[in-house]
């Protein structure tokens, strides 16, 4: 009768300790998951989010303006070439004009 004793004790604690880790790791999920949901809900951390996607944008305003500032400059220096093209035109013209008119 006492090895039917151990037996019937081995097999309850076996059982027992199964229910006991489930039911721990059970409790150490619950507990995870409501801390995870209390950060996620945290003003500080809604406010970093808030910064790092403003921060974002940001950053991409500045590529773009970046972008389109460059552009302007090469506008700007192909429009500078065309005026010094046109005043050189425009003083031949004018040469040319004044010797016209002396003919005359």
């Amino acid at each position: 009768m006492n090895e039917v004793t151990q037996i019937i004790i081995t097999v309850i604690t076996v059982l027992g300790s199964a229910s006991i880790w489930k039911f721990l790791e059970a409790r150490l999920k619950a507990k995870y998951e409501s801390k995870k949901i209390r950060l996620q809900n945290n003003d500080g951390v809604q406010y970093r989010d808030d910064l790092k996607n403003r921060v974002k944008n940001l950053e991409s305003l500045l590529a773009g303006n970046a972008k389109e500032k460059e552009e302007l400059r090469e506008t700007v220096l192909e429009l500078t070439e065309e005026v010094s093209a046109l005043r050189i035109k425009v003083e031949f013209l004018e040469k040319e004009n004044k010797r016209l008119k002396s003919k005359v």
